[in-house]
């Protein structure tokens, strides 16, 4: 049994999220508050103890690590040439965005989405293209005809799919996936699939990696996957890129060595192998800890604050709550709660969509805590409607 309730502090570690002022909990970016794997923790520990942090190599233990670890999680066969090293997946997604496309291009993203894949592609000179998600009764889906006639545009070269969805927490089908690869394959357009969440799925529930529901869907994607987020470990930057079609491999693998992003550094090679091997148990306890605040979050906000939706999702640990009901300006609501109790959450806004009437919510951190900030929700929810 690992202790998934032990409060850690992290006040003056140089931490993103917890650079904040006395009192205020933050509650917003992708980072748990629990410990790394104590498999992970001890791993790193012993390469310490080496004393020698010099250049690293990738060793064939870190491709066999992530190949064994697809097979038995996910069904999904990899075969080693398919996998390049990337320093994280946001890097890698900056890298392919300017070595597949071309200045002016347009990048078709899902929206609500992950609000760095619009850095990513404005940063080079491309333009995004949002196809909205459809969203009814707490749920999202895609609307193809939206998604067709955005791809069938003669500047459309690429797609970043989410999988499963952030901020939604949405996982897609198989049966989602195969339209969107054949509508990808028809207007020539690549998907680059970031799937750094994907490990992060309730018990009981399953997520299908994009290459695996088709050769064409295969041959015609970019995947990037990662421990960092289900391990905690971002901050030892590292992910991998699974190009399984051969020509779209050699553009990538000299797109990662001209930006510089394609050494590791001897800590994530070690965390990656003793995660991918060693961590499995701890996972699958972590799962069902979020799974169990997940619940916690909804019985809670039911029955105080009922106007607040919380819309279905199986995946991430990230919770998208719809305050329709009361704003229509997200950020102006994140700021009033932080204002007002401290509460630090994520404005639906800058995801593009429907986000601005919307607020993500970390829930990854010990029950305790989870109390803490939800009280201090509601606090802030009826303070604000007083305010109307």
């Amino acid at each position: 049994m690992y202790n998934f309730d032990k409060l850690i502090n992290r006040l003056n570690t140089n931490s993103l999220k917890w650079d904040v002022k006395e009192n205020e909990l933050p509650m917003w970016v992708a980072d748990m508050d629990f410990m790394t794997a104590p498999e992970i923790i001890e791993a790193l520990a012993h390469r310490v103890e080496h004393g020698i942090f010099g250049y690293t190599i990738i060793p064939d233990q870190w491709y066999d690590a992530i190949i064994s670890w697809w097979e038995r999680r996910h069904q999904f066969h990899i075969e080693k040439n398919w996998l390049q090293f990337c320093t994280g997946v946001v890097p890698a997604i900056s890298c392919i965005v300017k070595r597949i496309t071309n200045i002016g291009d347009n990048v078709v993203v899902l929206t609500p989405a992950y609000n760095i894949f619009f850095n990513s592609i404005e940063n080079s000179g491309r333009h995004v293209l949002e196809c909205p998600l459809t969203y009814n009764n707490e749920k999202y889906s895609i609307d193809y005809d939206t998604l067709e006639k955005a791809l069938a545009n003669p500047l459309t070269t690429m797609l970043i799919f989410c999988n499963p969805h952030n901020p939604t927490g949405n996982i897609w089908t198989k049966e989602e996936i195969l339209k969107i690869g054949a509508l990808c394959k028809k207007n020539n357009v690549i998907v680059l699939s970031d799937e750094i969440h994907c490990d992060l799925i309730s018990p009981g529930y399953s997520y299908t990696p994009f290459a695996s529901v088709s050769e064409e869907c295969m041959n015609n994607s970019i995947t990037c996957i990662s421990a960092s987020k289900a391990f905690n470990i971002a901050g030892l930057q590292s992910s991998s890129v699974l190009i399984p079609n051969q020509s779209i491999r050699d553009k990538i693998i000299r797109g990662l060595n001209s930006d510089e992003v394609a050494e590791p550094n001897c800590f994530a090679i070690e965390a990656t192998i003793t995660a991918f091997n060693h961590g499995e148990k701890w996972l699958i306890e972590l799962l069902e800890y979020i799974n169990q605040n997940r619940k916690i979050v909804k019985n809670i906000i039911k029955n105080n604050i009922p106007e607040i939706s919380i819309v279905d999702s199986n995946a991430t640990y990230l919770m998208w709550l719809d305050c329709s009901k009361i704003t229509n300006d997200s950020d102006e609501l994140c700021e009033f709660i932080r204002e007002k109790t401290g509460l630090i959450l994520s404005s639906g806004k800058q995801f593009r969509g429907n986000g601005y009437k919307f607020l993500r919510l970390n829930i990854a951190c010990n029950k305790l805590q989870l109390e803490d900030g939800l009280s201090r929700f509601i606090e802030g929810i009826r303070e604000y409607k007083k305010q109307r």
